[in-house]
């Protein structure tokens, strides 16, 4: 998307974007995060491409047509969108304008084009990037999921590639081996940004304070 509008939010939830190559663990990690985090909701992305076996339309994501998603993208319902593999993926907007509401904190699951339209639209976000143990782990992974060809394969390992040299401008990074350890680390960054979202808050609270009586 790339229009260059910025987003300003105050006072309300975190917005926590996680990247990872295909196959790199991510969703089962954020899903056990999910269930020891209170307070964090999942940004269900829209896609074009077709579900896939026990994948629920409205859960893993909104299924709809290209011709659907090409109207979203030209009344501008999408924080961020990207192509891959033929297929479009996107964030809608409103999927922020409930944080405040419901006082959670959310977590998006994005490539890293996806994350790079985040970053030039909401320069407050915490980038998250979960690397797998090494290329033989990944292609292991991917083999053992059975969801693509041969091909399919090895044009996600390339792109794994291309990402994981993206993975140095994220503010985090995780490497996905144990996955109970991965869980950990992850747990451990979004309590540690809460506390930094909660120290700003104080501190600007006592400096009004202040300066109402010493003006």
């Amino acid at each position: 998307m790339g229009s260059g509008l910025s987003i300003r939010r105050r006072g309300e939830g975190l917005i926590f974007v996680i990247s990872s190559p295909s196959g790199g663990g991510k969703t089962t990690l954020l899903r056990k995060v999910m269930e020891q985090v209170s307070g964090l909701r999942f940004s269900v992305s829209y896609t074009t491409r077709s579900p896939r076996c026990g994948e629920e339309d409205g859960k893993d994501y909104h299924f709809v047509s290209p011709l659907v998603f090409r109207k979203m993208v030209e009344r501008g319902e999408f924080l961020e969108c990207a192509e891959v593999l033929g297929n479009h993926y996107g964030t809608a907007l409103h999927n922020l304008d409930k944080l405040q509401v419901e006082n959670t904190d959310l977590l998006l699951d994005v490539d890293t084009q996806g994350a790079k339209h985040v970053m030039e639209r909401m320069n407050q976000a915490v980038l998250i990037f979960v690397l797998p143990p090494s290329p033989q782990v990944l292609r292991e992974r991917l083999l053992r999921r059975g969801l693509d060809s041969p091909e399919t394969i090895e044009f996600r390992l390339a792109s794994a590639m291309r990402e994981i040299r993206e993975a140095h401008w994220y503010r985090y990074t995780i490497v996905n081996d144990q996955m109970e350890e991965a869980v950990e680390e992850l747990k451990a960054i979004i309590l540690a940004e809460r506390c930094r979202k909660r120290r700003d808050s104080v501190l600007n609270q006592k400096i009004k304070e202040w300066e109402e009586v010493h003006g």
